[in-house]
């Protein structure tokens, strides 16, 4: 676990994001708790106080490059003289739940919670309670009654995902040849099932599913082994797309296809998610047809924003986003800021993860990627 101790600095920065994101929290106040939590604490911003952050997993990339550096910065914007301990449980459950109790132990006054297991975190969240300790859950609904929520619209990532790849069949002319083969996400991460819901419902009547797994811990090498298992049922002829829930599994995904003896440009149209690298790069060769772009400095701006407001008492302002209400599998509601999801096929990395500043030419088009047309024309 990582410790990031607060410094102060004479103003707080003056740029446009961080004006942004003052919206979301206001300088001072009291921290509020229901009836069931431990006692209320009292935080200013002016004196700061410990946030913790627990994020979940390391085998998808996201979460080290992207989301942990974007909220540390902002929560140094809002909170120069905050202090932040970090611990990454890299698939762990239990570990995760050792990582939280640490920080409990330590007096964090907030926690932030990208949940392992959402349901098994429930013991976390109720710990956290029972200490006056409110808790955001981050990109996943941990269960237990978190005090507020930040994600994506997990039912549209299925949507998108499940659009694009119809549309991609459409294009072919393969919609009604074949079938497709589903490749879930973790069974334990809700937000899996709200992918795997949203694609069904586009996916119903219009294509048929030829077989479908649950993928554990988001393996790249379990969809490895779950597609070439598909491949010897189904037969290479009959596939005609994958539905990969994320870009990590997509990459197991074409690895069995290849191996099977598909060229890249025969390969079925891939879908995939989080716009990872090497996701993103293999858009660009033609091997994958798809990801989705999250864009992740948002969902980590409104958690530290959620952070300062719980810990100071002051209400939640979104800004430009919409504070909604969701339902975690308890039946506890849960304020909660869901951002959209953006298809991404090689037509649009220009116009999203280059433009947003999450990629650079450079970074994509290394020199194995150099003679594609994309590159050819970016750099």
């Amino acid at each position: 676990m990582t410790t990031r101790r607060p410094h102060r600095r004479s103003a707080l920065p003056g740029t446009a994001a961080v004006a942004a994101l003052a919206l979301f929290a206001t300088a001072c106040g009291s921290l509020t708790t229901d009836d069931s939590a431990g006692e209320a604490q009292t935080h200013t911003v002016e004196e700061g106080f410990h946030v913790g952050l627990l994020l979940p997993e390391l085998q998808t990339a996201r979460y080290e490059a992207f989301d942990k550096p974007y909220f540390e910065e902002a929560l140094e914007n809002l909170c120069p003289n905050c202090e932040l301990s970090y611990a990454n449980a890299d698939q762990d459950v239990d570990e995760q739940q050792t990582q939280a109790q640490a920080m409990l132990t330590s007096g964090v006054d907030v926690l932030v919670l990208g949940a392992v297991d959402s349901e098994a975190a429930a013991g976390t969240v109720n710990e956290a309670r029972g200490q006056g300790v409110p808790v955001v859950a981050y990109d996943r609904l941990a269960q237990g009654g978190v005090d507020m929520y930040v994600s994506f619209d997990n039912f549209r990532v299925g949507q998108v995902q499940a659009e694009a790849l119809l549309g991609a069949l459409d294009q072919a002319g393969t919609a009604g040849d074949g079938q497709i083969v589903m490749i879930n996400g973790s069974p334990t991460d809700p937000n899996a099932g709200d992918f795997k819901a949203g694609a069904h419902e586009i996916f119903e009547g219009q294509v048929e599913i030829g077989q479908e797994f649950d993928t554990p811990d988001w393996s790249p090498d379990e969809a490895n082994s779950q597609m070439e298992g598909a491949i010897t049922s189904l037969g290479l002829d009959e596939i005609v797309g994958v539905y990969a829930a994320n870009d990590g599994m997509a990459a197991g995904v074409i690895s069995a296809l290849r191996s099977a003896g598909v060229s890249v440009a025969d390969l079925p149209p891939v879908t995939g998610q989080d716009a990872e690298l090497h996701g993103i790069q293999r858009i660009v060769a033609g091997e994958q047809y798809m990801t989705v772009y999250k864009a992740i400095r948002p969902e980590a701006e409104i958690a530290a924003a959620m952070a300062v407001s719980l810990a100071t008492g002051d209400d939640l302002d979104a800004g430009e986003y919409t504070v909604t209400e969701v339902e975690d599998a308890g039946g506890e509601k849960v304020s909660a800021v869901l951002l959209d999801p953006v298809a991404v096929t090689v037509d649009d990395i220009a116009d999203t993860v280059v433009s947003d500043g999450f990629y650079t030419v450079e970074q994509i088009c290394t020199d194995d990627y150099a003679d594609f047309d994309f590159c050819k024309e970016a750099l």
